[in-house]
């Protein structure tokens, strides 16, 4: 399909449909988004409960989150092309569907096995489900009608990651029909069939397009590499090092070496050579990686010691965590004002925050120790949140400052699946450091100096990166 043909589907698309319709299609492609941030987040507070269920031990609790984000993370490279291809209310359809059947399996789950091969294809799905959504509004909405949505999109959005751990912790304590924890995963079965059947009725039928090409090839390879580096590090970090662990680590790394190769001789490879060679966009993935990783591992690692060692149930945990996501959401909110003005100063600034905030949980830890209360721990938490939500965004942003625009789509979708797999790698590193160092309050002391490092490492990096985002690049260089 030519450039000119789709412009006029997109047109004809946009026309045909009412703006009640359009609304609606905007509420669908929230629940789409809120079930994939509600599931990503539910675990870090239900993590305790489920190993004191169906045991697991400290392997569970470190593949509850990674197994999700890491199955996400490597699909979600090719979900928008598998859109492209196949139509985006198809895609939309099987990913809602098979998101919703493994959520039942999820929650009725008789052991760790199952439960992790249930949270993989959960992943798996959701990575089919949620790049349909912007690309469906992108193609039928009107552009007025577009702007405004896209505007309600993050605090909407930003309300749904609030409502993750609570709704977790809530429904944990309530113990409903004497469940304990599964209907955390239990209730997506409700909203996925509503989601469903308002997809059928509302969605228009768009046409595959058999000449968009999916690397598979690269895909495999990916897959290969990033369980084998995680199954080797989560391994041989809780049984210890043995052969396996070892064996997988080094499979890991041919298996990269191997994709690698194919980015560079692939037709349509998932991440393009050209990419790579950009110094803004590259730097952007490592700092991006590095930096999403060790706050996602930070804010599991927060969960566990509450419950663990402060002794709190999972509904006090869920409202303990609520200074950082408001602190977050304020960050963000930080990062639409000033973002286009600052730039990368900002993602400096937030970097710096973060280790304020890390840096007072620190001090008030030394000194409290386990006396320490949720109420103390509510303004360095929220300090150290507002950083996280100054850079998370706005890296992603910044990173594409440089790019051409031909190359935008595949650089989004390659940074929003760092940005995952960030969240799977930093959940097992950060947690092995903490469940491996002793003590609860020692164990997150030293967990936070893991991130403090981190993120003083990358601080220097970040002037490696674009100056503005992309819109910004643009318009200084059109007043030039």
């Amino acid at each position: 399909m030519t450039t000119t043909q789709q412009t006029r589907s997109s047109a004809s698309a946009a026309g045909s449909i009412s703006r009640l319709a359009c609304w609606l299609i905007l509420g669908l492609v929230l629940l789409a988004d809120a079930l994939d941030l509600i599931d990503s987040t539910v675990t870090n507070i239900a993590a305790p409960t489920i190993v004191g269920d169906i045991g697991g031990g400290e392997g569970l609790i470190k593949w509850l989150g990674s197994s999700y984000a890491l199955a996400m993370g490597i699909l979600l490279v090719i979900g928008g092309r598998l859109g492209d291809r196949y139509g985006q209310r198809r895609m939309f359809l099987t990913g809602m569907a098979g998101f919703t059947v493994a959520s039942a399996v999820a929650g009725l789950s008789p052991d760790p096995a199952v439960l992790i091969v249930a949270r993989v294809v959960q992943g798996l799905f959701g990575a089919m489900l949620i790049p349909q959504g912007m690309a469906i509004m992108t193609k039928t909405f009107p552009r007025d009608l577009l702007k405004k949505a896209f505007n309600i999109f993050g605090p909407l959005l930003g309300v749904a990651t609030v409502g993750g751990p609570l709704l977790a912790g809530f429904i944990i304590d309530a113990d409903i029909a004497g469940l304990g924890w599964r209907p955390i995963f239990l209730v997506n079965i409700v909203l996925g069939v509503v989601g469903v059947a308002v997809a059928l009725k509302l969605l228009p039928r768009d046409g595959a397009d058999p000449s968009a090409t999916v690397d598979g090839v690269g895909a495999g390879l990916l897959a290969v590499t990033m369980f084998g580096l995680m199954f080797g590090l989560i391994e041989g970090s809780t049984y210890g090092w043995e052969a396996v662990p070892i064996a997988s680590l080094l499979m890991g790394v041919i298996f990269l070496v191997l994709f690698g190769r194919r980015q560079a001789t692939a037709d349509a490879p998932l991440i393009k050579p050209s990419l790579l060679k950009n110094k803004g966009f590259s730097s952007g993935m490592i700092v991006g990686l590095l930096f999403f990783a060790v706050t996602a591992g930070i804010t599991y690692v927060f969960s566990l010691f509450i419950q663990g060692a402060l002794g709190e149930t999972p509904g006090h945990t869920a409202v303990g965590l609520l200074p950082l996501t408001f602190g977050i959401i304020a960050g963000s909110g930080l990062c639409i004002a000033l973002g286009g003005k600052l730039g990368r100063k900002l993602i400096a600034v937030g970097m710096v925050v973060t280790m304020l905030g890390a840096g007072l949980l620190l001090a008030l830890l030394s000194a409290k120790g386990i006396d320490v209360t949720l109420w103390q721990l509510a303004l360095p938490v929220f300090v150290t949140g507002v950083g996280m939500g100054c850079c998370y965004g706005l890296i992603i942003d910044i990173a594409l400052g440089d790019i051409d625009p031909a190359e935008a789509g595949s650089a989004s979708g390659t940074l929003t699946s760092v940005q995952q797999l960030a969240s799977g790698i930093g959940s097992a590193v950060v947690t092995t450091v903490y469940l491996h160092a002793g003590a609860p309050v020692h164990a997150i002391k030293v967990a936070l100096i893991v991130v403090l490092a981190v993120t003083a490492f990358c601080l220097p990096a970040v002037k490696l990166l674009p100056r503005n985002t992309a819109t910004e690049s643009a318009g200084e260089a059109g007043g030039q």
